[in-house]
Parts: C-alpha cells; structure tokens; sequence
C-alpha cells in the first residue's frame, strides 16, 4: 500500500453497504470503482477485496499503467496533479464509504456503543497528536466521566510491548483501594490514580462489571 493509501485509510473500515451507492460495481467477493481524472486523460481503478485496498491508473492514450507519481522524491507539475487528483478521489471514498475506527477491541467497540445508547455521548478526540486517545464527558456540566486510550502494557506495568486499549473511569478511592490487583484492575493511567482507575479492554473484566462502572464513573462526575 502507497503512503497516500495509508493516510487516507488510517483507522478506517471499509462499510460495504455503501460501496455500491457510490459507483463501486461487485464482482463476486471484488468491489471495483473507476473513474477519469485528469480532464480524461487518465482513468483511476480501485478495488476492494477482503477489505483490501487496491489502486491503479492508467493513461488512457495508450493504455499503459502510470506510477510515477507515487515514487518519493519525483516533482514536477504533471506528477503533482495526478497526485492531486489521485487524493481528492481516495478522500471521497474514504468520507462517503468508510467508517473511522481507532479502537478494534471488540470490547472497545462494546464500551463505545453502551455508552451511546445509554447516555448519547459520542467520543471525543482532543489531542491531534495522540489520536488514539479520547474522552466522554457529561452533556450538562462538560466534566469527563470516562477516557480510551490505546497504549503499551508495559505502560500499566506489564512486562510486554503488545498494545492494549483502556478504559479509564471515575471511582471512589475506597473502591479502588479494594479493586486494583494489576491484573484486571490497575492505577488510573496519566490520571489522578485516588479518584480513577484503569480497565484494560482484554476480555478479563467482564462487560457487565464495565457497564456498571461506567455508570457509577458517570454519577461521580456530577458532584461538585
């Protein structure tokens, strides 16, 4: 996959009910869209197979493949405009037939969705630098009441770098003092570790055990 590939696809999953109303046509598992950029000059294929992105583009003169334009370091103006319109055509994609998603735990997605039906909270993405990290917060007085965050389990102390999405929650500091073991309940990370605490989202806390504390975690943010 190009570089231009992937950042226009960073985080993002292909939603296939809407490829078709784009202008995709299926070939048995194969999604195909084409289109002429360049005032006709060049025709632009992109395939999407087994969520799978794939790019081609062609002069349509004489029929030849062009890829100069994704070699790094080559300039020049025609390069540039094919680049140009080559991005416009992803971003489009990317915005009508695609869905961000920056937690692929199945509990993340579980946490995310709760917390949406019950309090219609969407997540919030505060910091362009960390865009891993986000938080909820209450509607009626703007104080958070839960984070997700995506780090290192050697972050919470673990000795490994494999990535693990949190879940970090308001709790009384009595609750905590009882719940925190390291290995399903942990010190709130970057977070004020008497009044939060860390949950991975690794199956080992049970959903049910999640939901409540995320709405005690909500309670606790309306006092004063």
């Amino acid at each position: 996959m190009d570089d231009i590939l992937k950042q226009v696809f960073k985080n993002k999953s292909v939603d296939y009910a809407k490829l078709e109303n784009f202008g995709f046509i299926k070939y048995g598992d194969r999604y195909e869209y084409s289109t002429n950029i360049l005032s006709g000059q060049m025709k632009m294929i992109v395939t999407i197979e087994n969520n799978e992105i794939k790019t081609k583009i062609f002069d349509i003169e004489n029929n030849e493949p062009y890829t100069l334009f994704l070699v790094e370091g080559v300039a020049g103006k025609f390069v540039g405009e094919v680049r140009q319109e080559y991005n416009k055509v992803l971003e489009e994609i990317a915005k009508k037939c695609f869905k961000t998603e920056i937690f692929k735990s199945d509990q993340s997605k579980q946490v995310i969705n709760y917390v949406k039906s019950k309090y219609n909270d969407e997540l919030e993405f505060l910091w362009e630098k960390f865009d891993n990290n986000a938080i909820w917060r209450r509607e009626d007085n703007r104080k958070w009441y839960g984070l997700l965050v995506t780090l290192s389990k050697r972050k919470l102390g673990i000795e490994s770098d494999e990535k693990v999405e949190i879940i970090i929650l308001r709790m009384k500091s009595e609750d905590i003092v009882r719940l925190v073991d390291n290995e399903k309940y942990f010190p709130a990370y970057h977070m004020n570790k008497k009044n939060w605490v860390t949950i991975c989202l690794d199956g080992k806390v049970d959903l049910k055990e999640i939901y409540e504390k995320i709405d005690q975690s909500y309670i606790l943010a309306k006092k004063k």
